[in-house]
C-alpha cells in the first residue's frame, strides 16, 4: 500500500471539516429563512456532522503514530474509539432535535418563505450526497473506520433532508403547520437509531472480533498452500482499524532445524503481507507430536 495514503487519509478528513462547516452555514440560513423546526432539525444535525469530521481527524492522527513501548500493537483502535464517540454525539443530536420538536407541537406556526428555504436546503444536500460518497470510498478501501462512519452518518443526513425538504413542501401545501413539528420528530427517530447503528457497528472492533469468513477463508489457504507445512492449529484472528492481527501454531517435524522452520515462517509471512498488506502474523512453531489433526488440502 502507498506509503501517502494515511496522508491521503487526513487530508480528506480535513476536507470532511471543511464541507461540513460550508454545509451548516447553507442549512442554518435555509432555517433562519424559514423559521421551520424540520429545517431547524437538519441543521442540527449538520452541528454533529462538524464534531465528527473533527473526531475522525484526531483519530486518524493518533491511527497512524507508529508502535510504542505502551502501545506494542499500534494505536489502531482510536479510529473504533472514535466512532463510538460519534455514534454517542449523533444520539445526542436525536435527543435535541426531538425536544425541538415537542416544542414546536406546543405552539405550532407555519414556516415563512418555504420555497426559498427549499432551495438552499437543497444546495447543502447535493454537496452532502457528494462528499459522503468520497468518505465511504476511500474509507472502504483504506480500512478507515473513522472516514466509513464520518460518511455514513453524512448519507444519513443526505435522506433526513431529503424528507425534510419534502415534509416542507407538504406543509407549505396544506398550511398543517403541526405537520412540521411531526417531520421534525421523525428526523429525531432517524437520528437517534443512525447513532445506535454506528456504535454497535464499531464495538465489533473493540472487542477484537475476527476477520470476516472469507478473510479468514483466505488465510487459511494461504498458510496452508505451503508444501513444507505439516500442519496448523489453533488459528485466531482479529481487526483493529487497517491492521489486521493473524497468529496461529505451525507443526513441523521434529527432526528440522530453526533455520529450517525459521524459513517457512517468513515464507508464510510474506504470503499473507501480500495478500494482506497491513497484516501482522505471529507463529508458534511446534514439533510434530503436537499436532491435533491432519492437514487439510
Amino acid at each position: 500500500m502507498p506509503t501517502t495514503t494515511p496522508n491521503l487519509t487526513l487530508r480528506i478528513a480535513v476536507g470532511s471539516l471543511a464541507v461540513s462547516l460550508i454545509v451548516l452555514a447553507i442549512k442554518f440560513t435555509a432555517y433562519k429563512l424559514t423559521g421551520s423546526v424540520a429545517l431547524y432539525s437538519d441543521a442540527v444535525e449538520s452541528i454533529i456532522n462538524i464534531a465528527t469530521a473533527a473526531a475522525a481527524i484526531v483519530a486518524i492522527r493518533i491511527a497512524a503514530q507508529p508502535a510504542d513501548a505502551e502501545h506494542p500493537f499500534g494505536h489502531h483502535k482510536a479510529e473504533y474509539l472514535t466512532a463510538v464517540i460519534v455514534g454517542a454525539l449523533i444520539m445526542a443530536a436525536g435527543a435535541a432535535i426531538l425536544h425541538q420538536a415537542w416544542q414546536g407541537f406546543l405552539s405550532p406556526q407555519l414556516p415563512d418563505a418555504p420555497l426559498l428555504g427549499i432551495a438552499v436546503s437543497t444546495l447543502a444536500t447535493l454537496l452532502n450526497v457528494a462528499w459522503s460518497r468520497k468518505l465511504i470510498t476511500h474509507g472502504k478501501k483504506h480500512r478507515s473506520a473513522a472516514l466509513v462512519s464520518d460518511g455514513k452518518h453524512l448519507m444519513t443526513d443526505v435522506f433526513t433532508s431529503l424528507g425534510v425538504i419534502a415534509g416542507v413542501a407538504l406543509v407549505a401545501l396544506t398550511g398543517l403547520a403541526v405537520l412540521d413539528s411531526l417531520i421534525a420528530a421523525l428526523v429525531a427517530i432517524h437520528v437517534l437509531h443512525s447513532g445506535w447503528e454506528v456504535i454497535r457497528d464499531n464495538t465489533s472492533g473493540l472487542l477484537d472480533e475476527a476477520v470476516p469468513a472469507q478473510e479468514l477463508a483466505l488465510i487459511t489457504r494461504i498458510i496452508n498452500s505451503n508444501p513444507k507445512v505439516m500442519e496448523t492449529h489453533d488459528l485466531r484472528t482479529r481487526h483493529a482499524g487497517k491492521a489486521t492481527f493473524i497468529d496461529f501454531h505451525l507443526v513441523v517435524p521434529g527432526t528440522m532445524t530453526v533455520a529450517e522452520s525459521h524459513t517457512i515462517c517468513d515464507d508464510l509471512e510474506h504470503a499473507l503481507k501480500q495478500a494482506l498488506p497491513d497484516s501482522q502474523t505471529t507463529i508458534h512453531v511446534e514439533p510434530e507430536h503436537k499436532a491435533k489433526h491432519p492437514k487439510s488440502n
